[in-house]
């Protein structure tokens, strides 16, 4: 950039260079003048036209003066403008920079506590099936001594009736409270 800077400051110093001897070729100097005056042999129309000629040179100057720090001005305004711009580009990477890095950190918190939750849901699905295994251990032990009972109870009854039957008597009414 201050490269780029610097050579627009020598191609404007230039510029105003070759305007200042164009100018300078064109104005006649005060030797000039003075042969014009010599060879016109007229002094008042010498020096009104020294004069005149003296006044058109200042002011070219003045004009090249005024295109010179007009063109410096510019190259100013360009020269801050770039600074701005590339202050500018600077911060906005900095800015992508910072929110790249915080959605990387954020996404690796989320992978983190993702893996954590896949953990603890293994953890419990795992205690879960184990407690679906003792409930179905207890389910076949109950079963079991309930199928025990009912055999052993159809036993008594079987052997209650083969006495009743060797006794001949009838077996006994049970009574509830609502009716008999």
């Amino acid at each position: 950039m201050v490269e780029g800077e610097a050579a627009k400051v020598e191609v404007i110093e230039a510029v105003v260079v070759s305007k200042l001897e164009v100018v300078a070729e064109e104005s006649p100097t005060a030797c000039d003048s003075e042969v014009v005056i010599e060879k016109a042999g007229e002094c008042e129309c010498a020096k009104n036209k020294s004069s005149k000629t003296a006044h058109e040179r200042d002011v070219a100057l003045a004009k090249i003066e005024e295109e010179k720090r007009l063109s410096f001005i510019e190259a100013w305004e360009e020269s801050e403008k770039a600074k701005v711009d590339h202050k500018a580009k600077k911060k906005l990477c900095e800015v992508c920079a910072w929110e790249n890095k915080k959605i990387a950190t954020l996404e690796s918190k989320l992978i983190k506590y993702e893996e954590e939750l896949e953990r603890k849901r293994a953890e419990y699905q795992e205690k879960i099936k184990n407690k679906m295994g003792l409930i179905h251990r207890q389910a076949e032990e109950k079963r079991v001594i309930v199928e025990a009972i009912r055999g052993e109870k159809i036993l008594r009854a079987e052997e209650m009736a083969a006495e009743f039957r060797e006794i001949g008597h009838a077996p006994p009414r049970r009574c509830s409270l609502f009716g008999c």
